[in-house]
């Protein structure tokens, strides 16, 4: 099957960085090195499974499509050994400040986009962090590298074609990698899902184009670090200029166009006239355009998340509107589900069947949070953010009644997140860390298992859990719970982890 060549401009101002060696067999593919395609790869690292992660480009993506991750997110990257870093590189949400008067010059009301929270012992990062998606990416790339791994760059998959026994994809450059399984993570564009024929079905959430643009403002400019600013008053549009961490005066231009038919200009230019025609601030004062695009915003899902051994994750698999900072978190979500499932059934003797169960799991969640993201676009309610958070923060997303959900007990019931909680030599989370299942015993004997893939916890009474057993996924949830261990080995055994 070929593929359409869908490829986006990358500006010449993007850093270049190196790239790993391309060889001709590995075990996974993982095509395109976004936040989904780089946290699938660390994932799999972490795991020994050997994967080779591609990238058409001559770099990572240099722009903050994204600029958002969110509480369960936080949860992944903490699982992932990388959440300290990617705290101290990135800060709160500042509060909005609406700019009115003649002028547009006079501070006016001032508010939380989304209401702030106090983490919990069950929940300690309560609240989203603001942080460029070009920041996080450098950090999830460095990550790899430190784990071995590595992004081949220059490297545009062309055509893919699949047997009973592997993947082969072409490169345009007449290179061919042979995989065992091969994960399309190349975009809302994917190349690869339309040459497999799936379909991705949707809706227009607003026909009015947007403009989104990375810029470093002049230090006499009238933004500041301590407001994310709105300009209301142009009749073109309004204008959201919002402070990204990573370098002083950078920020992000998110500017909606009142006329359905327009056509907004990227250029550096287009993107001056823009601030100088919206805000109080002149052109010179957009010192520079790091990155800019446009959109018209829109909602859609895939068909399926599978054929074959192919398997799409991240915006190959849906796209959402950016009210409510869903995309690239429901996106790298994805990969923390089918990192773990990919090792099981390639190192573990799994059988090829748990694969199925990504579709089954996340198709769902992404579906769901579809509808949410766009209710919030079209509402433009900022209170319907708050009341909300469960959702938009994804804590309370999970898969009861999903195909690796099985019993309950206590206060939780199999397919729910694992709380973290305080305990004398540490935290929950801390047991949870790393690519291995636990089962934490609270307040009732562990059993004796034989696998080296399940970590026995006994633990005393905690009320986030209750008194009984807990199987806890390699990705966080519960995947079975019991009062006693009837139906654990069962349980276990299909996964390779008996």
């Amino acid at each position: 099957m070929e593929l359409n060549d869908v490829k986006e401009p990358v500006p010449a101002t993007a850093p270049a960085t190196g790239s790993g060696a391309l060889p001709e067999s590995t075990d996974v593919l993982i095509v395109g090195a976004g936040p989904t395609g780089l946290v699938l790869a660390i994932d799999l690292a972490r795991r020994g499974v050997p994967a080779l992660l591609v990238e058409r480009s001559d770099r990572l993506f240099p722009g903050s499509r994204g600029k958002g991750l969110q509480p369960r997110t936080l949860e992944l990257l903490d699982d992932l050994g990388l959440v300290e870093t990617v705290l101290r590189a990135g800060r709160a949400y500042p509060r909005m400040l609406e700019w009115v008067g003649p002028d547009g010059t006079e501070r006016g009301r001032e508010w939380d986009m989304i209401e702030r929270y106090e983490p919990t012992e069950r929940e300690p990062h309560a609240n989203g962090l603001l942080i460029g998606q070009a920041r996080f990416q450098d950090l999830l790339y460095a990550h790899l590298r430190s784990l071995g791994g590595d992004v081949v760059f220059d490297a545009e998959v062309t055509a893919v074609t699949q047997d009973a026994d592997g993947v082969t994809a072409a490169l345009a450059d007449g290179r061919t990698v042979r995989s065992r399984h091969l994960v399309a993570a190349d975009g809302g564009r994917s190349g690869i899902r339309r040459a497999l024929g799936i379909a991705l079905r949707g809706e227009s959430v607003d026909p009015r184009p947007m403009l989104v643009a990375d810029l470093t403002m002049t230090p006499d400019a009238l933004v500041d670090d301590l407001n994310w600013h709105l300009w209301n008053g142009s009749p073109e549009g309004s204008v959201l200029i919002c402070p990204l961490p990573g370098g002083p005066g950078l920020f992000q231009l998110i500017a909606q166009y009142a006329d359905e038919g327009a056509v907004p200009d990227t250029s550096d230019a287009g993107v001056r006239k823009v601030v100088a025609a919206r805000t109080p601030m002149t052109e010179e004062q957009v010192a520079e355009v790091h990155w800019a695009s446009d959109f018209r915003p829109r909602a859609a899902l895939a068909d399926r998340y599978r054929a074959g051994r192919v398997l799409l994750a991240g915006d190959a698999a849906h796209i959402h509107s950016p009210a409510g900072g869903q995309g690239l978190n429901t996106s790298v979500q994805d990969a923390y589900n089918l990192g773990w499932k990919l090792a099981q059934v390639l190192r573990h003797g799994a059988p090829d069947t748990l694969l199925d169960t990504y579709e089954e799991e996340r198709r769902p969640i992404a579906a769901g949070v579809l509808g949410m993201s766009t209710r919030l676009h079209r509402t433009a309610m900022v209170g319907e953010n708050s009341r909300r958070r469960s959702e938009t923060g994804q804590l309370g997303l999970g898969y009861r009644g999903g195909p690796l959900s099985a019993g309950r007990a206590g206060a939780l019931e199999a397919g729910d997140r694992a709380p973290d909680g305080i305990l004398p030599e540490g935290r929950i989370f801390d047991l949870l860390r790393g690519p291995h299942f636990t089962l934490l015993a609270f307040d009732t004997p562990a059993p004796a298992l034989a696998s080296d893939l399940v970590r026995v916890h006994e633990l005393g009474p905690y009320e986030a859990y209750g008194r009984g057993l807990f199987l806890v996924r390699p990705d966080g949830y519960v995947g079975w719970a019991g009062t006693d261990a009837t139906g654990l080995d069962d349980y276990l055994a299909p996964l390779g982890a008996a």
